[in-house]
């Protein structure tokens, strides 16, 4: 069976998971099941089709199990949320046709993507510029502690970040192709450690101070841990030096601990984290009224769930349990509702979609490549974790949204985008030799 035709028929599963989750919802509100489930199913099932199309016409040897696997995570967030808000699924349902068009125009037009190094200094500063805009006074805005999104007043609202990790990753990828023999062999060996040449180390230290730039101004640890791991994973792919990644996250550490505890809204981001269930602080800050909560919903869950559609999201009197169960708190939500193994399977589901990435950069037949593969799946699986990690407080809680399945359009859009680049390495890599 060709590469195509096991594509296709791996995105029944995620029609049939729309049409499943749906009825759950009709079944669990009004103890009846409707035929507009089978509509919902079969309206997924056609818009992946249209991008399946769109691949078998343009990417014949592109890996086959990416889009599926995306197309899964894609249906069963629009069910969550739809659980959750049937307004903001309509929404996220809008967001995934966007971003399904955004992803064939990058196809199309971005069939031979090496000649993004052309333009990588100017893809570096229109990444930095969106880092910033949050902060512009007028445009950017504030919610829940933390500078994340753009509001642009009767149009839209979106979160740079997410875009921004993309022309990053190009700028790095680009960079380190270039330099990566001068990083291995130049400059001076001290204690064992070769230290490179400051000039063609620069940009890589620019890119740390950027990272705690983003902690200080946006007051945002996950968008600075996503492209700083994203940094360190090219970073020892193009060098194998594994001591630059120890340096790299030595002074990583340092920093965050610093600001963590000499800047005070990061400081109270990181003792919510320490101390949720502190009456002080449960009382007096959402953030740790979030995680504590948080925390319950995933332990109500257990092994098994309490059922779909079952978890307690809002008070008796008006107002949330859970703020904000359809981003950050989707994953104590999915917890709750389908139990230990449910969230386990999610998770499967997203690794199975890394492997298939780092797979794509290891069989890439160029520097550049392998490098902006590697980067794109680090940084979308670094995403997943800092998220997790938040939820289950592995790490302090941050805004940053569960790829493919957290209600936001950014998200979806900028994630549907790195899928393209993703499969558009794949093919390069899986052609035939001539």
């Amino acid at each position: 069976m060709s590469a195509r035709n096991r594509e296709l028929i791996a995105l029944i599963p995620a029609s049939l998971l729309v049409t499943a989750g749906f009825a759950g919802v009709f079944i669990q509100r009004s103890n009846a099941l409707s035929n507009i489930s089978l509509t919902y199913g079969a309206i997924f099932l056609g818009l992946c089709l249209v991008g399946h199309i769109v691949i078998r016409m343009t990417l014949p040897n592109a890996d086959p199990y990416m889009f599926p696997l995306v197309a899964a995570l894609a249906s069963f967030g629009i069910v969550m949320i739809y659980r959750i808000n049937p307004t903001l699924a309509r929404q996220q349902a809008q967001w995934f046709v966007l971003g399904l068009i955004l992803f064939a125009a990058t196809i199309i037009f971005f069939r031979d993507y090496r000649k993004l190094e052309r333009y990588r200094y100017t893809i570096v500063l229109i990444s930095l510029g969106l880092l910033i805009l949050p902060r512009v006074p007028g445009v950017g805005y504030q919610a829940n502690g933390a500078y994340l999104g753009v509001r642009i007043p009767g149009l839209f609202v979106f979160q740079p970040a997410e875009f921004a990790k993309i022309g990053l990753v190009i700028f790095l990828a680009s960079y380190l192709r270039d330099t990566r023999q001068v990083l291995v062999t130049g400059g001076r060996r001290i204690l064992g450690v070769t230290i490179p040449p400051i000039k063609h180390f620069g940009p890589i230290v620019v890119i740390w101070g950027l990272a705690m730039g983003i902690m200080v101004l946006l007051s945002d640890m996950g968008s600075s841990l996503m492209f700083y791991g994203g940094l360190l994973a090219v970073l020892y792919v193009a060098t194998g030096r594994l001591s630059f990644v120890v340096i790299g996250l030595l002074a990583f550490v340092l920093g965050a601990w610093y600001l963590g505890t000499h800047i005070p809204h990061v400081h109270a981001r990181v003792e919510d984290w320490l101390h949720p269930f502190n009456p002080h602080l449960y009382n007096r800050t959402l953030g740790s009224y979030q995680l504590a909560n948080g925390v319950f919903a995933q332990a109500a869950g257990g092994m098994f769930g309490q059922g779909f559609g079952q978890a307690v999201i809002t008070l008796p009197g008006g107002g949330f349990l859970l703020p904000a169960p359809q981003t950050d708190m989707i994953y104590a939500v999915i917890t709750s509702e389908l139990g230990l193994f449910g969230a386990a399977a999610v998770l499967i589901v997203y690794l199975l979609f890394i492997a298939r990435g780092f797979k794509a950069a290891v069989l890439s037949r160029d520097s550049f490549s392998t490098l902006l593969a590697t980067g794109l799946t680090a940084v979308f699986a670094i995403q997943v974790f800092v998220i997790v990690g938040g939820v289950t407080r592995v790490i302090p809680l941050t805004g940053v949204t569960l790829p493919f399945i957290s209600y936001g359009g950014s998200s979806i859009i900028a994630n549907l985008v790195l899928l393209a680049l993703l499969l558009l390495i794949s093919d390069r890599a899986r052609r035939p030799a001539r």
